[in-house]
């Protein structure tokens, strides 16, 4: 293959990069949206951090009463 003839734009690879702009758009869209939508957003403990600090608790009292 000549470099004139891979400079064309009939190259068949030519064919992925509009797929590859738009995998990478997508990605990063659905990056964007995960941040937004994760329950630990402004500090707040997440649920798992809340059944924890129960947990623990729990455990307190069961130790004091023992």
């Amino acid at each position: 293959m000549s470099l004139a003839e891979f400079q064309t734009m009939d190259h068949p690879l030519w064919m992925l990069v509009p797929w590859a702009v738009f995998a990478v758009a997508a990605g990063l869209k659905m990056w964007r949206l995960g941040l937004l939508l994760r329950p630990n957003r402004m500090g707040t403990p997440s649920t798992t951090e809340q059944m924890r600090r129960s947990l623990e608790r729990s455990w307190a009292k069961d130790q004091q009463a023992a």
